[in-house]
């Protein structure tokens, strides 16, 4: 009896937490961005990676001054080159957008991680700056996504 109820409820749980998906860039694409080569002086580049365990099903946009960048999933990360100076980085949340502003030099990679949160109705996300090397370290780990 346990067994037949069981199974069911197994099967309904792992569909209800299947991963999300996203539009993705080429392989070749991602190796060249996952040589991290600074960007030119007068460019700033900035990597942004989701790499969580929590909300994988969730999908949650992300911004650079106002300009959306695309949509994350686990295990994926951007890559985009702006002009130095004062960055607003922004994610999509369960009310509002989450926002981070962060001034950055040219010819520097500098590193984000979006992270999910327990919400009241859905899952919210974050973003965070890291150290270069924890950001190479968890760039490695996802693909580039479009």
């Amino acid at each position: 009896m346990l067994k037949k109820l069981l199974t069911p409820m197994l099967a309904v749980c792992l569909f209800l937490t299947g991963c999300a998906s996203v539009p993705m860039a080429s392989q070749e694409e991602d190796a060249k961005l996952k040589t991290f080569q600074k960007p030119a002086d007068n460019k700033s580049g900035i990597y942004v990676y989701r790499n969580s365990f929590a909300g994988q099903a969730l999908k949650k946009n992300i911004y650079i001054n106002g300009n959306l960048i695309g949509e994350s999933a686990n295990k994926v990360y951007f890559y985009k080159e702006v002009a130095p100076g004062e960055q607003k980085l922004s994610t999509e949340s369960e009310f509002s957008e989450n926002d981070l502003t962060v001034k950055t030099e040219g010819g520097k990679n500098y590193f984000f991680e979006q992270y999910i949160k327990m919400g009241v109705f859905v899952g919210g996300a974050g973003l965070k700056a890291v150290s270069d090397t924890e950001g190479m370290k968890n760039v490695q780990e996802c693909k580039l996504a479009k």
